[in-house]
């Protein structure tokens, strides 16, 4: 018998309008890397959330070193040597590295020989030499707020540690990180394995699966498609299953037909809150019918230029033009008018509305005109019948239609939201930052294709993206950005990806 530490066995999981899980069966052996594969949306993160206490099966038994459990909540999950680390993370801004980890935990002393007190002194010790020996390079006395969300991930993972948990959850880890940082994290998951834990790993990424995973369960709407030995079976073979159809990784791209200058950017300049400056006098063009890729790696500037553009950061210098028409002051609502459409790269904190619902997001650009309001009362069936509208011809998967919360739905599907609104826009300009990112091979491949149809209208197109394959495969003109400056511009077809990378480290030409 498989010596397997944790079975899910016939777990259904349903939701209002949903089966977020239909009599799904695995068996994960002690110390291998497992990866739950699947769309946005498939039942991943349900299941093992099931598995981490914060649901209850509907149906099914949860089986931990072959003895039957029922969890009531995730402490329940954690005394068994369970830890998760979730895709958006559970720490606290104003405590420092240490004071996250052992909160709940707190090593005790005594003062003066009866007053209880946390001995910080010996939590840092603890969490220095657990930080050393995984390689997670950590400083344990580091305030939250001061630390890229690549450490703070680590910290998680510091914290998992700490409590002994010796089989680690990580929800979709690479969402938010550059692939520096997610060629350092898989390192960090071989050094786990090596010291002997048992690694759980939620993805839609199938290059990462195919680096460190040992099997891998896939997931479609819910249902276990199959269990697979990563090194015997094509990253074709698993997209297929994952999507459920035939997928093609590359796009289909005509020849541009370029048109008039939509967007002119002159001489701009950025600066952050402390007086930086971020966006050094940086000059460039964009003509319907061409995607212009900005790019770079992450922190050079591009963030800040594109809000810029889109007003949601003040200029210290330079002109925007927008159809010939200066908006360097103009509000966000009159470039909006004017002809811009923006895709952010911070979806939760300026895409979306978390707590409103789907229909209503949908409907944020317009809401203030007919059809949505007459004589600024809101008609909320014009809300419903636009979203149903979007969410047939962009695909977003939601349990309760138009009436979903944005909250409930994947990260991929609120990305898919965004997209729906900002391209029915029928903006002359529009600007893509990071479009992909968290999001499943199906999703970017349908993505892509929205990006090239909209260029193929005669939209403008600046698409800024941390992927450089991304860059490649979709750009007619590559600007690169250095310290905030555009080092190169060029048509994309003289430039090899060697090349760009060259810029993108701060190379100058010669």
């Amino acid at each position: 018998m498989e010596d397997y530490i944790v079975e899910m066995r016939h777990i259904t999981k349903r939701f209002p309008g949903i089966v977020a899980n239909d009599d799904v069966t695995i068996q994960i052996k002690r110390g291998e890397v497992y990866a739950l594969l699947g769309e946005n949306g498939a039942g991943k993160s349900t299941l093992m959330s099931m598995l981490f206490g914060m649901y209850e099966p509907d149906k099914g038994e949860i089986l931990i070193r072959g003895e039957k459990v029922s969890f009531r909540s995730s402490n329940d999950a954690s005394a068994l040597g369970i830890g998760m680390v979730h895709q958006h993370f559970k720490l606290v801004d104003n405590y420092t590295v240490a004071e996250n980890i052992v909160l709940g935990r707190e090593p005790m002393t005594k003062v003066l020989g009866f007053l209880p007190c946390v001995n910080m002194k010996d939590a840092n010790r603890q969490i220095a030499e657990l930080s050393k020996r995984f390689g997670l390079e950590v400083n344990p006395t580091d305030k939250i707020e001061c630390l890229p969300v690549s450490v703070r991930q680590r910290v998680e993972i510091l914290k998992m540690l700490y409590r002994e948990a010796d089989i680690l959850i990580f929800d979709e880890p690479t969402a938010v990180l550059t692939p520096q940082e997610i060629d350092f994290l898989l390192k960090i998951i071989g050094e786990l394995r090596k010291g002997g834990k048992t690694i759980i790993l939620i993805t839609h990424k199938i290059e990462e699966i195919k680096k460190i995973a040992d099997r891998c369960a896939i997931l479609h709407r819910g249902k276990l498609v199959d269990v697979l030995d990563v090194q015997t079976t094509s990253s074709q073979e698993m997209a297929n299953m994952m999507v459920g159809r035939q997928v093609e990784f590359s796009s289909s791209k005509s020849v541009p037909n370029y048109q008039d200058t939509v967007l002119e950017v002159e001489h701009l300049s950025v600066r952050d809150a402390n007086k930086f400056e971020v966006v050094k006098d940086v000059s460039f063009q964009i003509r319907g019918g061409e995607i212009f890729a900005i790019a770079g790696v992450s922190g050079n500037g591009q963030g800040e230029l594109a809000d810029a553009i889109a007003g949601m950061l003040k200029t210290s210098g330079g002109t925007i033009r927008l159809c010939g028409t200066d908006v360097t002051e103009y509000s966000i609502r009159q470039r909006v008018e004017a002809g811009l459409s923006y895709i952010p790269e911070d979806r939760h904190g300026v895409g979306v509305f978390m707590d409103f619902d789907l229909s209503q997001n949908l409907a944020l650009r317009q809401y203030y005109r007919e059809p949505f309001a007459k004589k600024g009362i809101l008609d909320f069936s014009q809300f419903d019948s636009y979203a149903q509208r979007l969410i047939g011809e962009y695909d977003i998967r939601s349990g309760q239609g138009g009436k979903t919360s944005l909250r409930s739905m994947s990260g991929g599907n609120q990305q898919k939201a965004i997209i729906a609104r900002e391209i029915e826009q029928h903006s002359k300009l529009i600007i893509f930052v990071q479009p992909t990112r968290g999001l499943d091979i199906g999703a970017i491949e349908n993505i892509h294709r929205q990006i090239i149809a909209e260029r193929d209208k005669g939209v403008a197109v600046l698409l800024i993206s941390l992927e450089l394959d991304e860059i490649m495969e979709l750009a007619d003109t590559i600007g690169v950005i250095y310290n905030g400056q555009l080092l190169k511009i060029a048509d994309a077809s003289t430039m090899t990806s060697h090349d760009v990378g060259k810029y993108m480290m701060g190379v100058k030409e010669a």
